[in-house]
């Protein structure tokens, strides 16, 4: 080990503990859905599991939590619309991981990230074998919740055992309609859509881009005027209410849904649902 693996320059931790904000709301999001290329399901799995959600996320500065989902073969066949612009096939993309990044800290976290994505690939710490299928850090933009102010708030999201995500991303025309979407869905369509459903809230996000000096495996985020990221935290296994409550997502003329996708929690440290991918 060199002395600049040693050096972990404590003195500036304890100088930037003392700025900047530090609350609890999750101001900006990580989602990034994932295929691992066939035949390397179960070496992604343990790398994922072992070190990147570690190494690559928690570990970082400002990720105030995560949490991992995957889509068994059955549930990638709920999906649709059946050509899609963000999934291509509409079955693509068998992990999901969602990650919240702390209000305020989004530029700070960027500095962090890219600089240790470099430093993991330098050391033989990335697995390559894997498509980036929809990798975007996105910025909050609202929740809404199903019971008001009873139940976990979005900043629990992630660690409150829901049994189920359902990942939709809505196209738009330009700015000026997504925002449009955005009222609409937040004051009108959500609220009504979510009493009596198993969905306890909501959280939107809008994409941003990613830095220039990304990992090149990684492209660029498209859509990032245009775009909305809807994340459904649901109660109960998605595929016991799936043709109920999710499959007439549609914003009429507001926009145009790319992706509804459904998800169930992994078990971390385990291979549960690997042999289920294909």
């Amino acid at each position: 080990m060199s002395d600049d693996d040693n050096d972990t320059r404590s003195e500036d931790y304890a100088r930037l503990a003392a700025v900047g904000p530090y609350g609890v709301r999750p101001g900006h999001a990580l989602i990034t859905m994932v295929e691992p290329h066939p035949g390397h399901e179960y070496a992604y799995n343990r790398w994922y599991e072992d070190d990147h959600y570690y190494a690559g996320a928690m570990a970082m500065p400002w990720i105030q939590a995560g949490r991992r989902w995957v889509a068994t073969r059955d549930l990638q066949l709920l999906r649709h619309p059946a050509t899609s612009a963000v999934a291509r096939p509409v079955t693509a993309g068998c992990y999901l991981s969602t990650y919240w990044i702390t209000e305020g800290r989004y530029d700070d976290h960027m500095k962090w990230t890219v600089a240790i994505n470099k430093r993991l690939n330098r050391d033989g710490r990335v697995h390559q074998a894997r498509t980036h299928v929809f990798t975007a850090f996105h910025d909050h933009a609202a929740t809404v919740y199903r019971d008001g102010a009873a139940g976990p708030r979005d900043h629990h999201a992630l660690d409150h055992p829901y049994a189920g995500l359902v990942l939709q991303v809505i196209d738009t025309e330009g700015p000026e309609r997504r925002a449009a979407l955005l009222e609409w869905l937040r004051s009108r369509y959500l609220p009504r859509r979510l009493a009596g459903s198993p969905a306890a809230m909501v959280t939107l996000f809008r994409p941003t881009p990613l830095p220039g000096d990304r990992m090149t495996y990684v492209k660029q985020v498209e859509a990032v005027d245009t775009r909305l990221t809807l994340l459904w935290f649901l109660e109960q296994d998605p595929r016991t209410c799936w043709q109920d409550h999710f499959t007439d997502l549609d914003p009429g003329d507001r926009g145009r849904v790319e992706l509804v996708a459904p998800f169930i929690p992994t078990v971390p440290g385990t291979d549960r649902y690997v042999d289920q991918l294909r």
